[in-house]
This record gives C-alpha cells, sequence and structure tokens, in this order.
C-alpha cells in the first residue's frame, strides 16, 4: 500500500470510490462538483490517497478552514485492511500541525462510519432530522 497527498489527477478515482459507496449516499452526485475537489486539494485543506498497485482505493480530506474531515471513503473491496484509520491518522495530523483544539465530522447514522468513528474514539453526537450524526475529536 502506497499512501501519499492527492493531485488533481486522483479527482476521477475519488469521484468513482464516492459515488459507488452503499452507504452515506449523495442524495444528488452532482452537489460534490469537481472543483470541490479541487479547492480541498490545498486550497481549503489538503487530500490523501491510497493506492495498491497504482491503483487509488481510498481517499481522505482534511478542511483547514472549519477543521473538519470533508470526506473519507474507501473501495469495498479493499476495507478491513486499515486504510481508513491511516488516511484518517493523516488527516488528523495535519488538521493538528495546524493548531486545531477540534476536528468535527459528520456521517450518516447507524453506518459502518458511524461505528467506525467510535471504535476510533471519536465522540458521538446526536442524531440530527435528516440522520446524520456528528462526531468530534479534541487534541490533546
Amino acid at each position: 500500500m502506497n499512501y501519499r497527498q492527492a493531485t488533481s489527477a486522483d479527482i476521477n478515482a475519488m469521484m468513482k470510490i464516492r459515488n459507488s459507496v452503499n452507504e452515506n449516499k449523495l442524495s444528488d452526485p452532482t452537489k460534490v462538483s469537481t472543483q470541490m475537489y479541487l479547492d480541498y486539494l490545498d486550497k481549503l485543506g489538503r487530500g490523501w490517497v491510497c493506492e495498491i498497485e497504482n491503483r487509488v482505493v481510498g481517499f481522505c480530506y482534511a478542511d483547514k478552514v472549519n477543521h473538519s474531515i470533508w470526506a473519507l471513503f474507501i473501495d469495498s473491496s479493499v476495507e478491513g485492511m486499515g486504510i481508513g484509520k491511516q488516511l484518517l491518522k493523516m488527516a488528523v495530523d495535519y488538521l493538528m500541525e495546524l493548531g486545531a483544539s477540534e476536528i468535527k465530522l459528520t456521517t450518516e447514522a447507524n453506518t459502518h462510519a458511524d461505528r467506525f468513528y467510535q471504535a476510533m474514539g471519536w465522540h458521538r453526537g446526536e442524531v440530527n432530522d435528516d440522520g446524520e450524526v456528528t462526531f468530534w475529536l479534541k487534541s490533546l
């Protein structure tokens, strides 16, 4: 497995992964545009990918403006290999280095992602009217 900072050349692969998930599906995939992926490469944050045999199999984006995780998605064919943990660690480390005292994210409640963030030690908030739950992680 190779982990590295994401580039614009990775966007199509990231979009394909994002649009192929079974949970946390976008009700309207056009709401997350190519420009948004570009903006989070450096202007609004930073992104990382994991490759296996030169194929992007997962990605994570950190939002440096809001000190949040904008996205973390893994190809279902490689789930359970620790890729999400490593990508999340890279994003958290980046935000902490920028001085974040707390990092937030939202995800769909009662999903694999919901259980993942709880297992990773994130604090879980209440489920909102849209069925999403907010998580936060405070710096040590």
